[in-house]
């Protein structure tokens, strides 16, 4: 059990730092063009290997480059967690572009025009009870 709150505060930690390092650390055009954001970090149990899921907010390919700038500054991510953490092994970082954000975007439209068609149609919509005899 122990463990696992370890595991938690080393994810919040790095969450923390790689924050800071989007912020001011990493001086890459192709993701500074784009607002990074990071949804979850999940660090393996034995502490030696790091996912950080991100959130480009942008269009085109803005997120395809942002990734491509994070993951060619992935070394100096996990130099400065190094410094920064002062653990005894830093966890190998891989970065991960979360779609969550476009997918819930996705499924708010779909939702949106479904009532829109049933309003036209002359259907209840949200909350309306319909009942027949």
């Amino acid at each position: 059990m122990a463990q696992g709150r370890r595991v938690e505060r080393v994810a919040a930690l790095i969450r923390r730092e790689v924050s800071e390092l989007l912020l001011s650390g990493i001086k890459d055009e192709r993701v500074n063009q784009g607002m990074v954001s990071i949804t979850h970090v999940d660090v393996a149990g034995d502490l030696q290997h790091c996912k950080i899921f991100v959130s480009v907010y942008g269009s085109g390919d803005a997120p395809q480059q942002a990734l491509a700038g994070l993951r060619s500054a992935a070394p100096f991510v996990k130099g400065e967690l190094s410094r920064r953490l002062k653990m005894r092994r830093t966890p190998e970082v891989v970065f991960v572009l979360d779609r969550g954000l476009e997918q819930g975007t996705t499924v708010l439209s779909l939702l949106n025009k479904l009532e829109a068609e049933r309003e036209h149609k002359g259907e209840p919509g949200e909350g309306g009870l319909a009942f027949s005899d």
